[in-house]
């Protein structure tokens, strides 16, 4: 593919893969991407942030390719401008940039970021070798498992284990761009009436979920017909079960107390809200993201009743008086949205999954008893990994017997497959990974 055609204001190509080369070696020493990306100039930031996730899907090739070109690492700040630049150039027909294009500006970038100046003529020789061997090194690659999926080989495994007949079907789908699905808020209007607006500003959308519209191409917020007056949300789809769930029928009642564990940024909270008139505790431990519910919830006129504290610590902040519901939107891998932050599959750890499971049950044992009899608890997380999903709430069924697991999705994977023939999963459109399991407290 040729360079695409820019104004005369656009950053020069160079600088945008110096800062995206910035962003892949903060990933690769722990930090975020969201921080890293945050750190890059506002106006540079959406064009870096579209490089960096495109390199990020495809890092796992690009670090095996550099290997074969050069064994031994360079330093870290040009290994990663090494890696940025194969990653955009390994496979041709989907390349957004010319290869010499390409080339001569990473060389440039090397040349003008003073931590790998040294490195520029090694980086333009691996380069324009790769250019000349590319059919062979790519096919060399192949023997690499994380070079042909992209992703770390513990998570390769994990999935091969936990879904022997669709972890395929979930790498591939973790390495495609996530649709952009929005939550229609019914307090203000309806959804037949949004997608009028929506077709007003030439946006097509299909119906998805029991309030949510699915739209053909993504943009930014600011262009959403009502979106500073709370006409829509941005919330995927498999994310808008957890209302209906958790307060569906025969429960949905005005003035249930319900607890909103692990709040934040708010869109289930606020979702609970216009769902129905109840009264809401949103909890987050970090009081910072708790700003971010109040934020949520003003900008859609709705109110709650919301905490900084850790929601396990029961003794800070519960007032004794039971909850007629829960929604325990665990803190997980993130394992399920993995195309959304395509991130996570290089900050995570095998051995985080322990950590976070014994933090979920930490979770499951400290409201468990916040909840009255006859009331439910809806336990959630957006990871795909079954210690996450079904085998922790065995785990909690096995250590409590006033507990019978209501009809639930359990597992759904992303891109719209399930695993359980129970899932009502026909109208959910192409959605994350995810997990929901229903539980309701039996009298003693």
């Amino acid at each position: 593919m040729s360079q695409d055609k820019t104004s005369q204001s656009a950053p020069p190509l160079w600088r945008q893969l110096q800062l995206t080369a910035g962003v892949i070696q903060a990933v690769g020493q722990g930090v975020s991407g969201t921080a890293a990306v945050d750190a890059v100039p506002v106006a540079l930031r959406p064009g870096v942030q579209a490089l960096s996730f495109e390199v990020l899907r495809s890092l796992g090739r690009a670090q095996a390719l550099r290997k074969l070109l050069a064994p031994r690492a360079p330093p870290a700040a040009a290994d990663a401008l090494l890696c940025t630049s194969l990653a955009l150039l390994w496979q041709p027909e989907a390349a957004i940039y010319d290869d010499f294009t390409l080339v001569n500006q990473a060389v440039e970038a090397a040349k003008k970021t003073p931590a790998v100046q040294a490195q520029a003529n090694f980086i333009n020789a691996c380069l324009r070798r790769f250019l000349r061997e590319r059919e062979v090194l790519v096919g060399q690659s192949e023997s690499d498992t994380v070079a042909r999926w992209n992703h770390p080989g513990w998570w390769i495994k994990r999935l091969q284990t936990d879904w022997p007949k669709a972890w395929q079907a979930i790498l591939q789908a973790n390495n495609q761009h996530a649709p952009m699905t929005l939550r229609v808020n019914t307090r203000r209007t309806t959804r037949a009436h949004y997608v009028e607006l929506l077709q007003a500003v030439d946006l097509p959308a299909t119906p998805v979920a029991e309030s949510g519209l699915q739209l053909a191409q993504s943009l930014a917020v600011n262009k959403l017909p009502g979106f500073n007056d709370g006409l829509s949300s941005v919330q995927d789809a498999a994310a808008q079960l957890a209302a209906p769930l958790l307060l569906g029928q025969p429960l949905q009642a005005s003035g249930l107390r319900v607890l909103d564990a692990c709040a934040a940024p708010g869109g289930k909270t606020a979702h609970l809200l216009e769902w129905a008139d109840v009264l809401v505790t949103a909890l987050d431990i970090d009081a910072s993201r708790c700003e971010r519910i109040h934020q949520t919830l003003q900008r859609q006129g709705l109110i709650a009743r919301v905490l900084a504290n850790d929601a396990a610590d029961v003794a800070t902040w519960w007032d004794g008086v039971p909850f007629d519901a829960i929604l325990l939107d665990a803190p997980c891998s993130a394992s399920g949205i993995v195309r959304r932050h395509p991130d996570i599959r290089w900050l995570r750890r095998d051995t985080d999954i322990a950590q976070l499971v014994a933090i979920q049950a930490r979770l499951l044992d400290a409201l468990w008893p916040l909840l009255k009899p006859g009331g439910r608890l809806l336990y959630a997380t957006c990871s795909v990994f079954k210690a996450e999903g079904i085998d922790q709430v065995n785990a909690f069924l096995a250590r409590n017997t006033l507990v019978r697991i209501m009809p639930s999705p359990g597992h759904l994977l992303p891109g719209g497959k399930t695993q359980d023939a129970s899932s009502t999963d026909n109208l959910l459109g192409d959605h994350d990974g995810f997990f929901y399991a229903l539980l309701e407290k039996t009298a003693a």
